[in-house]
C-alpha cells in the first residue's frame, strides 16, 4: 500500500515536473537574453560565509528509546545545521561516524512537555494524554529540549540548566529554520520547477494557500506530499486496532508514522533523483530549440495570453473588487509591523556591537583586541542567541481573521522567511563593514582615537546602506507574501468557471512551441497580472508615506557607490591572522587536514556563569558523566538490552547499585514494568497452607478502579516470628501497601513515588532500623539470661553446692532466731528479684529458677520463709564468678544480722 502510494504520487508529480520544467527553462533563457531585474543591492554578499565554521558543540542528555535510558552525548551542530551526535567528543575528534544525524526540516524545537503533549495528542484521533505526564519518556531534568515531527521520529534531550536550554532552543531554532530553507534560489531553473509542479498537483487535489510542510530538500519535501494524504488513511485503518493504554498506543503509532515516512523518504529521494537527471538528459536540445526559437515563442505565446485575459480578466478583475482589495491594506499592515520591528532590531544589534569595539579599541585595546573582536563580529548573523532577540520581533506575526478566509494554514511560512532575509541583511552588512575597514587599515596605520574615527566612519557608511536594503528587501517580502495570500484564492474561486473554457486555447499554440508555453501557466499569470497593480499600489503608498522606515523606489541608489562592490570580489578578512586575534594552531584530525584551529571555532561560545569558569556539564567541550544519569559504557548502539546472564554475573560479582530514579537500569526492572508484580503478605495457621500453595488460582483482580487480568500467581510461605516489625503495622497502612502495589501500576507513576518519598524513606528507614536495634538487643539480653539459667555452668553449680554447706553448717537454731529477728523488708524484692534486674557491674544476676530443684530446696525453703533473713551488717554472700564465701560480720556476737549481696 505505501509503495502503490508513493509511486502514484511521484508518477502525476513527475509528470507536471517535467511540463513545468521546460517552462522554467524557457523563462531563464528569456531573462538571460533580455535581462532585466529589480534595484541593485547597495551592500556587498559573501558567498561562502560559514567556510571553516561550525555552529555550535557541546554535551547533551538524550533518551535513548532503544534501552528507555538517558545518555551523555556530544553533539556537533556543523555550518549545514546538521545535528550529529558523538559517543563522547574524543569520537568526534577523532572522526569517527556519529551514533546519529538529524536534519532538522519539519521539525518544532520545543522546551516544555505540556506543548509536546498538545502536539502529540492530535496524532491518534480521540486519544489524549493527560496533562502533566510525558507520554513515553520522563525528562532527567526540569530543562527538556524535544524536537517533534509530524510524521517522523522525535526526540529528546535535556540539559541541566535555565541558561544552557535558552541556548539550545536557540541553536535547533535556527537549525530548523536553515533546513526548512531547503530549495536553493541560484538555481534558476530546478526550484522554480519544484515549487510550480508541488503547488500544482496540491491544486488538482484541491488544495490551496500555503503549506506548512513545504520544507526541506526536494526528496522530503515530496515524503511530505505523499504522507499528507496517506497518512489519515492509515491512522484509520490501523488506529482503532492497536491495544493497550493511551501511552501505548500513541508510542506504537509513532513507531508505524516513522517506519512508513522512512520508507516514503527512500523512495521519493530515488524516484525524483531518476526524473531530475531524465530532465537533465534533454536540457542540452531544449536549449538549443529555445535560443532559436525564442521570438516565435514569445509572440506565439503574447498572442494565446491575449485570448486568455479577454475571457479571465473580467470576471478576475469582479472577484478582485469585491473581494480582495477591501482587505489588501489590512492584510500589508499586519505583515510590515512585526517584519519592520524586526529588521530595525538587526540594525540595533549590529549598532550595538560595533559600539562595543569602538570603547575596546579607545581603552587602549589597540589592533590586537581589533581583530579578536572583528572575528567574533564576522558571524554575528549566524549567531543565534544574539539574532533571537530580531527573530522573536516577527514572531509575533499575526493573520487572524484573515487565514480562513483566504486558506492560509499558518503565518509560520512568512516567519520563517522574514527571518531568514533578516539574516541575509546582518551578514550582508557585517561583511561589508570588514571590507571596509580593513581597507581603511590598509592604507595607513592608525591607533587610538584615530582608530576609533575610523571605525565610526565605516559604521555610519554601513548603516546608511543597510537603511536602503532593509527598505527593498521589505518592500520585495510584502509584495511576494500578499501574492502568496491573494492568488491561491482568487484561483480557487475562479477555477470552477474558468477551466472548463481553457482547453481550446491549448489548439491555438504550435506543436513545437508547446512544451514551453502552457494554458495553466498563462490562466495564473493574468490572474496574476490583475491584482498586481493594486499590490504594487498599496506597497508604494506605505512607502511614500515613509511608515515603518520605508523608502521610495526613486531613493534607491544604483552604483551609488562603485568601489565598493570591487571589493565585494575581496575574500573574506582573516582577521585573526592579520591582527593577532587568535592563536593558530594546526589541526591533525581528519576533518581539519592541517587547518588552523582558529579557522574551525564554532561561532556559538561557551556558557560561563558570572565570576565562574565554564558549566561542569556544561554544553561546549567536555561532557563528564553524572551520578544521576549512568553512562552508556561498553554497551554499543542497536542493542537493546544486556542479556539476561551478563546481568546476573554482573549482579553476583559486586554489590548492585541503587537504580536511578528516572529509568530501570536491569532486566529484571525492566520484566518488573512490563509484568508487574503484587506482594501480598498474609498471616496464616499451619492449616492454611494447603489452601495457599494449591488453592490459587489465575484471575482478575480490581484495583484502583480498574479490574486487571492476573496472568501467574506464586506463594511463598515464609515462617515470621509475631514480634517482628511486620505484624505491629496498623492493618489501614497494610491495606494502603497492597493498593499502592496494584498491578496496574505504571513504570514513570512508581518511579516518582520512588522519587518523592526518598527523603521520607530515608528519615523512617532510620527510625525502624532504630526500632529493631532496640528490640534485637532487648531479645539478645533475654535470650542471654535463658542461656545463663538453663545452662550447666560448672562455676555456678560450685557456687551453690558452697552456699548450701555454709548453709547447712549453721546451727537450725541461730538460723531460726536470726529469721525471727531479721527485717522482714528485705524479702519481697529479693523473692520477686528479675533476671533482667542488675547493677553496673554487667554480670547477670542469680534467680531460683537457675538452682537445680534436688539441690537448691534448702535455700528457697529459707528464702520463703517469712521473715527469714538476718541483719544486712552481720552476714555477707558473695556468689562471684563462681565463687561464694560467707563472711560474718558480727561486731557483737549477740543477734547478729545477714545480709546476702548478689554481686552481678
Amino acid at each position: 500500500m505505501i509503495t502503490a502510494r508513493a509511486r502514484q504520487v511521484m508518477g502525476e508529480f513527475g509528470h507536471v515536473y517535467k511540463e513545468q520544467y521546460a517552462v522554467a527553462l524557457f523563462n531563464s533563457v528569456r531573462f538571460e537574453i533580455e535581462g532585466g531585474g529589480g534595484p541593485q543591492s547597495q551592500l556587498l554578499h559573501r558567498k561562502n560565509p560559514l567556510e571553516d565554521h561550525s555552529i555550535f558543540s557541546g554535551g547533551l542528555f538524550q533518551y535513548l528509546e532503544g534501552n528507555k535510558k538517558w545518555r551523555n552525548r556530544f553533539v556537533f551542530v556543523a555550518d549545514t545545521y546538521d545535528v550529529s551526535f558523538y559517543e563522547n567528543k574524543v569520537a568526534h575528534e577523532r572522526g569517527l561516524h556519529p551514533k546519529g544525524t538529524i536534519n532538522c526540516a519539519g521539525y518544532k524545537a520545543l522546551t516544555s512537555m505540556e506543548e509536546y503533549l498538545d502536539l502529540v495528542s492530535t496524532s491518534l484521533p480521540g486519544v489524549k494524554a493527560k496533562v502533566g505526564s510525558g507520554p513515553f519518556v520522563k525528562g532527567a531534568t526540569q530543562f527538556p529540549l524535544i524536537l517533534w515531527h509530524p510524521y517522523a521520529r522525535h526526540h529528546y534531550f535535556c540539559v541541566l540548566t535555565e541558561k544552557e536550554q535558552t541556548k539550545w532552543h536557540a541553536v535547533l531554532q535556527d537549525c530548523v529554520r536553515h533546513s526548512n530553507n531547503g530549495l536553493s534560489e541560484e538555481c534558476r531553473v530546478q526550484t522554480p520547477a519544484f515549487t510550480d509542479a508541488v503547488r500544482l498537483h496540491r491544486q488538482a487535489q484541491g488544495h490551496y494557500g500555503t503549506w506548512d510542510m513545504m520544507c526541506g530538500g526536494p526528496p522530503q519535501i515530496l515524503a511530505n506530499l505523499v504522507m499528507e494524504t496517506l497518512y489519515p488513511e492509515l491512522r484509520n485503518l490501523i488506529g482503532p486496532r492497536l491495544k493497550g493504554k493511551i501511552k501505548q498506543r500513541q508510542r506504537n503509532w509513532m513507531l508505524i508514522s516513522e517506519a512508513v515516512y522512512k520508507q516514503v523518504l527512500s523512495q521519493t529521494q530515488a524516484q525524483y533523483e531518476a526524473l531530475v537527471q531524465a530532465c537533465e538528459v534533454e536540457t542540452p536540445r531544449l536549449d538549443a530549440a529555445l535560443r532559436t526559437d525564442m521570438d516565435q515563442i514569445i509572440t506565439s505565446k503574447e498572442h494565446v495570453s491575449g485570448k486568455i485575459r479577454a475571457l479571465v480578466l473580467p470576471r478576475a478583475e469582479q472577484l478582485l473588487r469585491r473581494s480582495v482589495q477591501p482587505y489588501v491594506s489590512s492584510i500589508l499592515e499586519a505583515l510590515m509591523e512585526p517584519t519592520s520591528r524586526g529588521f530595525s532590531e538587526v540594525r540595533d544589534v549590529f549598532f550595538r556591537e560595533l559600539v562595543e569595539v569602538s570603547k575596546n579599541t579607545l581603552n587602549g585595546g589597540g589592533k590586537d583586541k581589533l581583530g579578536e573582536h572583528m572575528e567574533k563580529i564576522s558571524m554575528l548573523a549566524f549567531h543565534p542567541v544574539k539574532m533571537q532577540s530580531c527573530y522573536e520581533k516577527v514572531e509575533q506575526l499575526s493573520l487572524e481573521g484573515l487565514q480562513q478566509r483566504f486558506d492560509v494554514s499558518s503565518p509560520s511560512v512568512f516567519v520563517q522567511r522574514a527571518q531568514i532575509l533578516m539574516r541575509e541583511q546582518m551578514d550582508n552588512a557585517v561583511y561589508t563593514f570588514e571590507q571596509l575597514l580593513h581597507q581603511s587599515l590598509e592604507e595607513k596605520d592608525q591607533r587610538g582615537e584615530n582608530l576609533c574615527k575610523t571605525i565610526q566612519c565605516c559604521q555610519d557608511r554601513v548603516l546608511k546602506k543597510y537603511d536602503y536594503d532593509s527598505s527593498t528587501v521589505r518592500k520585495k517580502f510584502f509584495r511576494e507574501a500578499l501574492l502568496q495570500i491573494i492568488i491561491p484564492y482568487m484561483l480557487k474561486q475562479l477555477a470552477p468557471s474558468c477551466h472548463p473554457d481553457l482547453p481550446p486555447f491549448q489548439e491555438l499554440i504550435f506543436e513545437d512551441f508547446s512544451r514551453f508555453i502552457l494554458v495553466e501557466n498563462m490562466f495564473e499569470e493574468v490572474v496574476l497580472q490583475s491584482v498586481t497593480k493594486d499590490i504594487m499600489m498599496a506597497v508604494k503608498e506605505a512607502a511614500v508615506q515613509k511608515r515603518h522606515n520605508l523608502y521610495r523606489d526613486s531613493m534607491i541608489l544604483t552604483n551609488s557607490d562603485p568601489d565598493l562592490h570591487l571589493l565585494g570580489e575581496s575574500p573574506s578578512v582573516d582577521w585573526a591572522a592579520q591582527f593577532g586575534g587568535g592563536d593558530e594552531e594546526s589541526d591533525e584530525s581528519p576533518e581539519g587536514c592541517g587547518r588552523s584551529k582558529w579557522r574551525r571555532r564554532q561561532v556559538v561560545s561557551m556558557i560561563k556563569l558570572d565570576g565562574m569558569g565554564p558549566l561542569p556539564y556544561e554544553s561546549c567541550l567536555e561532557v563528564p558523566g553524572v551520578d544521576f544519569i549512568p553512562e552508556e559504557g561498553e554497551m554499543e548502539e542497536g542493542v537493546d538490552f544486556i542479556p539476561e546472564e551478563e546481568e546476573e554475573e554482573e549482579e553476583e560479582g559486586a554489590t548492585p547499585m541503587e537504580p536511578e530514579p528516572n529509568s530501570p537500569d536491569n532486566v529484571q526492572e525492566i520484566r518488573y514494568l512490563i509484568n508487574p508484580v503484587v506482594e501480598m503478605v498474609v498471616p496464616a495457621s499451619e492449616e492454611d497452607l494447603a489452601v495457599l500453595t494449591n488453592g490459587t488460582e489465575p484471575g482478575m483482580l480490581t484495583l484502583e478502579g480498574e479490574e486487571e487480568e492476573v496472568t501467574l500467581i506464586t506463594t511463598v510461605v515464609e515462617e515470621v516470628h509475631r514480634k517482628s516489625l511486620q505484624w505491629k503495622s496498623a492493618p489501614q497502612e497494610v491495606s494502603k501497601q497492597l493498593i499502592e502495589r496494584g498491578p496496574d501500576q505504571k513504570a514513570e507513576g512508581e518511579l516518582q513515588e520512588k522519587g518523592e518519598a526518598a527523603f521520607e524513606g530515608k528519615v523512617e528507614g532510620i527510625k525502624d532500623a532504630l526500632q529493631e536495634m532496640a528490640i534485637m538487643i532487648h531479645e539478645e539480653r533475654q535470650d542471654q539470661v535463658e542461656a545463663a539459667i538453663e545452662g550447666e555452668d560448672e562455676a555456678i553449680e560450685n557456687a551453690i553446692q558452697e552456699i548450701e554447706m555454709a548453709v547447712q553448717e549453721e546451727d537450725e537454731d541461730r538460723i531460726t532466731e536470726c529469721a525471727v529477728d531479721s527485717d522482714a523488708e528485705l524479702a519481697p524484692p529479693l523473692a520477686d528479684s528479675s533476671p533482667r534486674h542488675h547493677d553496673d557491674s554487667g554480670f547477670q544476676s542469680l534467680t531460683n529458677e537457675a538452682l537445680d530443684e534436688g539441690e537448691a530446696q534448702p535455700m528457697k525453703d529459707v528464702l520463703k520463709t517469712e521473715d527469714s533473713l538476718t541483719d544486712p551488717g552481720e552476714v555477707e554472700v558473695i556468689v562471684e564468678q563462681g565463687n561464694a564465701a560467707l563472711h560474718d560480720n558480727s561486731e557483737t556476737g549477740e543477734d547478729s544480722e545477714t545480709e546476702i549481696l548478689y554481686d552481678i
